[in-house]
């Protein structure tokens, strides 16, 4: 049966799903039930949610998402079973008190879909994990987008590779900066930055020097972003490139850092979001046809972190070679890991 979001909507009806729980080394696969999208139809804020009845611990390295088109993006987490309480599909996420950064914190981030891409691999090098508890669900948080005019039938199918405990050397925990404070000038290229100093919260928090690595990156931008650009901050010889790219939406954006970058004698981090906007309007946060300036990242480090810019003016211009650059100043949270 294929369902619209339309008709999801209006009678909050909730959607079947198939999963394959196998637990085992090979991994497990996730399918949503197909749906019809009208031309231009969008919807934010809808769940889907996978109860994986695991026994055992699931050690995930690697994760292939495959939609056939209209999925703008899609964060992924894992929780405990008993979060978000209902039957397994697709349902309103505010009718579950549904939040990403509760999400994050009960449980863990498991992938994030680049914007609009149709098909992409998050791998991470043998023994690195991301860890699954028993009793576990995997919940995301969907926005889909139809941005054709004629009628789409698509869905969402997850591969999740698994290593068997034996072979895990390294678990994973997530990071992830946004920039909300976005106001992309009219015709103009723009870029919007913060920095974060992680060193002395990780002292507070661990009581030693920041000592974890960066294993992989995924930003997060629209159809007007050009890129993101992450630097680590107040090394022993300066500032240092982490990730940078320049990739437009409908590409995967994420990229396995070779080798993992050691943060060991920085101070935190800085990151960019970069812009062309060639409109007679000023584009702010937001979904739709404005933008966003988000990114996650996978590290061993025993702390979850979050947090940069979240709300607000676009802060101090300067210009950077003849393009406009606004600089807040960066809000951090951080908690221990569930699985340290």
């Amino acid at each position: 049966m294929r369902t619209s979001l339309a008709a999801a909507a209006i009678s909050l009806a909730v959607l079947g799903c198939s999963a394959d729980s196998d637990t085992a080394s090979d991994g497990l696969s996730l399918a949503m039930e197909p749906l019809d999208l009208a031309p231009g139809e969008e919807w934010d804020g809808m769940c889907q949610s996978f109860t994986l009845d695991n026994d055992d611990w699931i050690y995930v390295n690697a994760v292939s998402l495959a939609t056939d088109g209209g999925f703008h993006h899609s964060n992924w987490f894992h929780v405990p079973d008993n979060q978000y309480e209902g039957p397994d599909g697709l349902w309103p996420c505010e009718d579950r008190g549904f939040s990403e950064p509760i999400a994050a914190a009960v449980g863990g981030v498991l992938f994030a879909q680049s914007t609009q891409s149709t098909d992409e691999t998050m791998q991470f090098p043998e023994g690195v994990v991301i860890p699954i508890p028993p009793k576990s669900k995997i919940v995301g948080g969907v926005h889909v987008l139809n941005a054709t005019g004629e009628p789409l039938a698509t869905t969402l199918r997850m591969d999740v590779a698994s290593l068997p405990e034996a072979e895990v050397d390294t678990m994973l925990s997530g990071l992830s900066l946004e920039i909300q404070s976005i106001a992309l000038p009219e015709r103009s290229r723009s870029s919007f930055g913060t920095a974060c100093s992680l060193a002395a919260e990780h002292e507070r928090q661990l009581e030693r020097p920041m000592d974890f690595s960066i294993y992989y990156v995924l930003p997060h931008y629209h159809d007007l972003g050009r890129g993101l650009t992450v630097e680590a901050t107040g090394g022993p010889g300066g500032d240092t490139v982490v990730f940078d790219n320049a990739a437009g939406v409908g590409d995967p954006l994420g990229k396995q850092i070779e080798p993992a970058f050691d943060m060991t004698g920085y101070g935190g981090l800085r990151f960019s979001c970069h812009y062309d906007n060639p409109r007679d309007e000023v584009v702010r946060w937001g979904i739709g046809d404005q933008e966003m300036c988000v990114f996650l990242a996978f590290t061993d480090s025993e702390l979850l972190w979050g947090g940069g810019v979240l709300g607000g003016e676009p802060g101090e211009l300067e210009m950077r070679n003849g393009v406009p650059h606004f600089e807040r100043e960066c809000f951090l949270l951080s908690y221990p890991s569930s699985h340290f």
